[in-house]
């Protein structure tokens, strides 16, 4: 039932974003009593949860507001300067609704919910440090291997560029670029187990998404930013800055299923680079079929690694647990054979806590 569906995404945003708690709750009332969200939701009232509908809807009012055309909705939502009002805020929803009725109901059928969350930056930069460091050891170089950095679901590459990116740990202490316009606070608790002070050279970033989004663009821009809960201005701020950052030098990423691109990618060893593979949030939204066909495609690559030119794999990906669930920070490396469980952290890559472990 579509209702349910908004009243368990309104759930999931309870405690971190009020306005769209609210909204997604007022919205399944509506859509009980048959009101104007049923109309602007007709056509998808048999939506699979993992399409997160509700997400889908509040990101298309949000787009308006964004591009200035719901005056009276705006009020509400910080994003673009407002403060919200809950109480009141279902009674200027409504002229939006039936004012553009048919505008929402096909960009809600037209998009996928796509963050692209850059914080996920900050332990892909330290888990990078780790794979290099532990491919040089193994390869018995003095300094870590440069790295290629192969991402699939990489939304708009936000995350292809870890190491453009300023990580202030400390008044006085800044990883990564201390230059870029993305400043980042890492929230870390410890550290990963390698020298930090060593540079991490990046000489080949590329991506692959079903729905790849194009940043240099305003229209890719609005879309990422109308995902983003409108009263997380943290979150807001962290991602208008990746966004000035991409700008400058957006990352390839290209229209295809993960399988196909990465047999293209992995079909040839690079000598005198590590190939690290990585994902963050996307294992959830892969099919058994092409996560079947991913992993026989990433050991064919790893019977051709050597030390020369090793493989890793990076991930980043929710986990269950007897409380629910943790997002951890896995890596395994070829030929070396290492394999850690590297820390864990919120699902935005912020906070996280380095705590090294054997990873099984």
């Amino acid at each position: 039932m579509l209702a349910q569906l908004f009243t368990d995404a309104a759930g999931a945003c309870d405690g971190f974003s009020p306005l769209t708690a609210t909204l997604l709750l007022e919205a399944a009332d509506d859509l009980r009593a048959g009101g104007a969200t049923t109309r602007v939701m007709a056509g998808y009232e048999r939506d699979r949860k993992g399409t997160v509908p509700g997400l889908r809807f509040a990101g298309a009012l949000h787009r308006l507001v964004l591009e200035g055309r719901a005056p009276g909705l705006a009020k509400h939502y910080p994003s673009v300067g407002g403060s919200p009002h809950l109480d009141a805020l279902w009674d200027d929803v409504l002229p939006v609704l039936h004012e553009h009725t048919d505008e929402l109901r096909a960009r809600i059928g037209a998009t996928v919910v796509q963050t692209n969350e850059p914080g996920r930056s900050a332990p892909l930069f330290g888990g990078l440090q780790v794979a290099a460091h532990h491919a040089a050891v193994a390869a018995g170089r003095p300094e870590p291997f440069p790295v290629r950095l192969l991402e699939i679901g990489a939304s708009a590459g936000l995350n292809l560029h870890p190491d453009r990116i300023a990580y202030r740990l400390s008044a006085d202490e800044v990883l990564g670029d201390p230059d870029s316009p993305f400043e980042l606070d890492p929230r870390w608790t410890g550290r990963p187990l390698v020298d930090l002070s060593a540079p991490l050279r990046i000489v080949d970033r590329e991506g692959c998404d079903l729905n790849p989004i194009d940043v240099s663009e305003q229209d890719g821009r609005l879309a990422l930013s109308s995902f983003v809960w409108a009263d997380q201005l943290d979150r807001w701020d962290r991602l208008q800055s990746a966004l000035e950052l991409a700008a400058l030098d957006p990352a390839p990423v290209r229209r295809a299923t993960g399988p196909d691109w990465l047999a293209e990618r992995l079909a040839e060893p690079t000598p005198g680079v590590l190939t690290v593979v990585w994902h963050s949030v996307v294992w959830q939204y892969v099919s058994p079929a092409d996560r079947a066909e991913g992993r026989a495609i990433l050991a064919d690559a790893v019977s051709r690694a050597t030390p020369g030119a090793p493989l890793a794999l990076l991930v980043y990906e929710p986990r269950r647990t007897h409380t629910g669930y943790e997002f951890s920070l896995l890596l395994k490396t070829w030929p070396a054979g290492v394999s850690l469980r590297l820390g864990s952290g919120g699902g935005h890559g912020i906070p996280f806590t380095w705590e090294q472990q054997a990873w099984d």
